[in-house]
């Protein structure tokens, strides 16, 4: 049975903007995040944080350290009663031209794959132009989060089917 998902990006969605995050100390949850992901209704969705880290690519930090991060960060998320069912995450630079990070949508179509995501009846919450071109790839509804680059990045010429001021707004429409 297909089952529908919420797919939210990390950086400038739950945690604040800050440049190739990898380190507990320097996180700082965005604000009302947490309330946001508290008023999920977790037996009708899946929730994926999908992530583009290209500071492992570029070296500023390794796989291990990120896997750690985010350990740690879905360990905290979980004693909060929020369940992330699983990270996606490139680690490749842009001009790797890969196929997982975006606005390509690789991380969709694993999760998919992994846990019989139903995309069409699915969200994808972002801040940058790039998460909502995924999300409009993969066949998602998408909500711009104005936190974080607020689709200012002008990367891509798209608009979200929503905008919200934030995570708790953003799962309000949902």
């Amino acid at each position: 049975m297909l089952k529908p998902a919420i797919f939210i990006d990390r950086d400038g969605v739950i945690n604040k903007e800050k440049n190739y995050l990898h380190k507990k100390e320097d996180f700082e949850m965005e604000d009302k995040a947490l309330l946001g992901m508290k008023s999920i209704d977790f037996n009708k969705y899946l929730v994926f944080i999908i992530s583009n880290q290209s500071g492992i690519g570029r070296g500023y930090y390794s796989q291990e350290d990120f896997k750690k991060f985010d350990s740690w960060l879905c360990g905290f998320l979980k004693k909060k009663g929020i369940n992330i069912s699983k990270t996606y995450y490139c680690p490749h630079r842009p001009e790797e031209k890969c196929s997982c990070r975006k606005p390509k949508i690789g991380l969709l179509l694993k999760a998919k794959q992994d846990f019989n995501v139903d995309l069409k009846n699915s969200y994808l919450i972002g801040d940058k132009t790039s998460d909502i071109l995924a999300g409009k790839r993969a066949g998602c509804k998408t909500i711009l989060v104005k936190t974080g680059y607020q689709g200012k990045d002008k990367l891509f010429s798209v608009k979200a089917d929503f905008t919200a001021d934030n995570l708790l707004e953003a799962i309000n429409i949902i």
